[in-house]
């Protein structure tokens, strides 16, 4: 494909990939809370939601090298962090932390490696945060994802590898938390499946982003994707309510 062609098929600024990130989030979470585990549609909407955190953490990073302030952009991602946790927790009835608080120790790590420069003290940092994360949504993976977009960031070349480094990393992660539950063939069925609900991801950003954001409503939309998280959590548990009581 020629370089004219591949200019031609980045249709798609950065709002419109979040959005599309947004609604598969929320058909993930509808299969998770709506739908009985082991059935088809439940697995297809979980997979599909796979294509959320690799656009997330890519846009964290971006928005990272970007943002006019890293205090002001860590700041509301801790606060937002702060108001989703309650319908967090009355959705999936878990003491797990939201995905805000996964994307906040996700821009800390971007820290670490901006401003520590001994490799001793910068990878220690990484592990601590890698391991806190393991107390969110999106437990590790999402630091994987981070860490990879952020040394790859700026090479079309490295960034590929990144993607195909996190699909294997994704893939040996879901298989031996697949096979705990599954005999060994469908255990490699489903594992492929959410690996397939993650390469979307890479296509999308690699082949269809401009660089650009939306030439218009960009003040709706900063504020649009932040409150939206805690706002449709609210919205899914009371749906939750008048089905389940």
């Amino acid at each position: 494909m020629s370089s004219l062609e591949q200019k031609n098929l980045r249709v798609l600024n950065r709002d419109v990939i979040k959005y599309i990130a947004t609604f598969t989030m929320v058909l993930n979470h509808i299969g998770i809370v709506f739908l009985m585990p082991g059935t088809f549609l439940r697995e297809l909407l979980v997979d599909i939601g796979y294509f959320t955190a690799p656009v997330m953490c890519y846009f964290l990073v971006e928005g990272y090298y970007h943002t006019h302030s890293r205090i002001r952009y860590a700041g509301r991602l801790l606060l937002f962090a702060v108001l989703a946790q309650i319908p967090y927790t009355l959705v999936f009835q878990t003491t797990v932390l939201n995905m805000l608080f996964t994307l906040f120790f996700c821009f800390l790590l971007l820290e670490v490696k901006a401003r520590i420069q001994s490799p001793f003290f910068r990878w220690t940092g990484y592990l601590i945060l890698i391991f806190l994360t393991g107390f969110c949504d999106w437990p590790t993976m999402a630091a994987v994802y981070t860490l990879l977009f952020a040394y790859a960031y700026g090479s079309d070349k490295k960034m590929w590898r990144a993607f195909l480094i996190s699909w294997v990393v994704f893939a040996f992660m879901m298989f031996t938390g697949n096979m705990l539950y599954y005999s060994p063939g469908m255990t490699v069925l489903v594992t492929a499946g959410s690996v397939l609900g993650a390469v979307p991801a890479a296509v999308v950003l690699m082949c269809f982003y401009n660089g650009k954001r939306a030439a218009r409503g960009k003040t709706f939309s900063k504020w649009f994707f932040y409150l939206f998280y805690p706002l449709h959590l609210l919205a899914i548990w009371g749906i939750a309510m008048c089905f389940f009581l």
